[in-house]
């Protein structure tokens, strides 16, 4: 099958290692030096005391259709790569943090799936190298759509109703996560007694319920608990290192949402307001 990866970072450089592998016609779509470097000495992941290898194809813009075109950049650089996308995909599938991506993409491409990517910690140590340090990924896709390609590769895929399930399900917690994190510096095993935290969580799933979403407080917390003492997130390192980062997308989405649907939350307002702009 073919399958795009829009944005080969740490997370699409990994699936773009095992889909090659399992396979599948693979092209990269990024920006003109990482795709050179992956055209010239492929991607390389690291995992588990092993280096994968593979050669997928790679362009600076996506000129044939492919049947799948997974977008993992990050949200500030979403805009920007979408403009190299060319021709028409069958399926997008982007595993972005938030909720607002979705009408940008709606709006761009005639099929498009809520999916999310979780239980999954990497880094790009190189333009074609990742380090994944995590033992696997779960990708969380709506219902009604295939996902064949992921789990041929051994991404483990779960399919989890309606597209506000599977975006609030993991949004409830990484707002309160993300805001807490970035804003103190200090891993989950340090903010789990911290009550804004839990206040975070409960504003995040009032505004996911009233927005349709069958979220619970229980669930959230039952993976939050289960989450290494250590675990910080991506947006609280992008922060501390003066990247720009995902808070907006993340928190600044669910505040958003919550002054549409007239729910408060002045918890996550607030930890917003610490965060360095």
């Amino acid at each position: 099958m073919s399958v795009g990866i829009l944005g080969p970072g740490a997370v699409g450089g990994a699936l773009a290692v095992r889909l090659a592998l399992a396979g599948e016609d693979v092209v990269c779509v990024a920006r003109p030096e990482t795709a050179d470097a992956i055209a010239s000495d492929g991607l390389t992941l690291e995992h588990d005391g092993a280096a994968l290898h593979a050669r997928p194809r790679a362009a600076d813009t996506l000129e044939e259709p492919v049947e799948l075109l997974l977008v993992t950049v990050k949200a500030p650089a979403l805009d920007a790569a979408v403009e190299r996308v060319a021709a028409q995909p069958g399926l997008v599938l982007p595993l972005l943090n938030g909720i607002e991506h979705m009408d940008l993409l709606r709006a761009r491409f005639p099929r498009v799936a809520a999916a999310t990517i979780g239980r999954f910690e990497a880094y790009r140590s190189a333009p074609n190298r990742i380090v994944q340090e995590s033992p696997s990924a779960l990708v969380s896709i709506e219902d009604g759509h295939s996902a064949a390609p992921l789990e041929r590769a051994g991404v483990e895929v779960r399919f989890g109703g309606s597209d506000k399930d599977v975006l609030w399900e993991k949004l409830a917690r990484l707002a309160p996560l993300a805001a807490l994190t970035a804003a103190t510096q200090r891993p989950v095993g340090e903010l789990r007694s911290d009550p804004r935290l839990a206040a975070g969580v409960e504003e995040a799933v009032a505004v996911a319920v009233a927005d349709g979403a069958a979220v619970r407080p229980e669930a959230q917390w039952a993976i939050i608990d289960a989450m290494a003492l250590d675990l910080t997130t991506s947006t609280a390192r992008d922060v501390a290192a003066g990247r720009p980062s995902e808070l907006d997308a993340i928190t600044g989405a669910v505040v958003r949402a919550g002054r549409r649907l007239r729910v408060a939350t002045p918890t996550l307002e607030d930890l917003l307001a610490q965060c360095p702009a």
